[in-house]
């Protein structure tokens, strides 16, 4: 899919391109291709003389190579952005190309972007453009906007995260943890820590982009300034990540204490049956014996056996009953 951005009283308007033809009526300041075809890519090297690298969408990509300027000015930078699907929560790459220099091009000031499927930072950016006049300038404002957007995106995630576990918690210290509610739980968390893991290494990523940017002195000062922000607030969600591989290390520890308490239940069971069971178990194997002494001829064969089994009822009921003073039995 190819989509064209231009400028029209300060408001960014999308154009859906079917054609070479239509390409060539429009001067936009963003081109987006979402996975591109190659009937789509020739369009591009054809219109704008922009191949597109094979390597582009890469996931393999050295991190040295993620960010860097070709001898013609123009600007590379490959750059992860998070999706954050409740079934699949995973990051896309994304590959930026702006050029500011080469008049060569037709697509002077134009910004380039290459991704697999679709983005929600990217359509957050579109309705906010769509809204506010003036938002968006040129084309580095707009690689500067979506940025900001990830980061704003990546911070509204971490407060779902913070409500889920909200209620993870009240599960967790409500104190009738089951096994089967702990293995639910135990997955809750486990799916929490991969999202937040994603979106600690996604903010790092964005960070380095805009480092990038602020080094390679093609903003103005407006826009330096803004990136500057960006990272300000980049760093503040580095605090509550932090804040949240703590508390989900908590819930985790909390969570396998109440499995360990609900199996040390069971033992407790086994064990309190096993003391209390071997006083009988004496009793049976010395009156068992075939022997005279202490076979119990004084009362008869038919008191004897009765005489030891209450002696062996006897025997078992005492050290319950010492259990229960003691409190172990509860």
């Amino acid at each position: 899919m190819l989509n064209i951005f231009t400028l029209a009283n300060g408001r960014l308007v999308q154009e859906e391109i079917e054609s070479l033809e239509e390409l060539s009526q429009f001067q936009p300041i963003w081109v987006d291709l979402e996975s591109p075809t190659v009937e789509e890519k020739r369009w591009v090297k054809q219109y704008y003389g922009l191949s597109i690298p094979e390597d582009a969408m890469d996931e393999d990509i050295e991190e040295s190579a993620r960010f860097y300027e070709e001898d013609n000015g123009e600007l590379h930078i490959r750059s992860d952005f998070l999706i954050d699907d409740d079934e699949d929560p995973r990051s896309v790459r994304v590959a930026f190309i702006l050029n500011q220099h080469n008049t060569e091009l037709r697509s002077r000031g134009v910004l380039f972007s290459i991704h697999d499927e679709d983005v929600p930072v990217f359509r957050l950016l579109r309705m906010r453009a769509r809204r506010a006049p003036g938002l968006i300038e040129d084309a580095k404002e707009v690689l500067l906007k979506l940025f900001d957007a990830d980061a704003e995106y990546s911070a509204d995630t971490l407060e779902n995260i913070y409500d889920e576990l909200k209620k993870v918690s009240e599960q967790v210290l409500s104190g009738n943890m089951t096994d089967a509610l702990a293995s639910v739980v135990l997955g809750e968390i486990a799916r929490h820590e991969d999202l937040n893991s994603r979106i600690r290494r996604n903010v790092m990523d964005t960070r380095r982009a805009v480092s990038f940017m602020m080094r390679s002195k093609m903003l103005k000062a407006e826009q330096f300034e803004e990136a500057r922000q960006i990272l300000r607030d980049i760093e503040s969600l580095d605090n509550h990540t932090a804040f949240l591989f703590d508390k989900i290390n908590f819930l985790m520890d909390a969570t396998v204490g109440f499995i360990n308490i609900n199996q040390n239940k069971i033992i407790k069971i086994f064990s309190v049956a096993s003391v209390a069971l071997l006083p009988p178990t004496l009793v049976a194997s010395i009156y068992g014996m075939n022997m005279k002494f202490p076979e119990l001829e004084w009362l008869g064969a038919t008191l004897s056996y009765p005489y030891v089994v209450v002696l062996m009822v006897a025997s078992a009921l005492v050290p319950m009953w010492y259990f229960s003073r003691k409190g172990w039995l509860s």
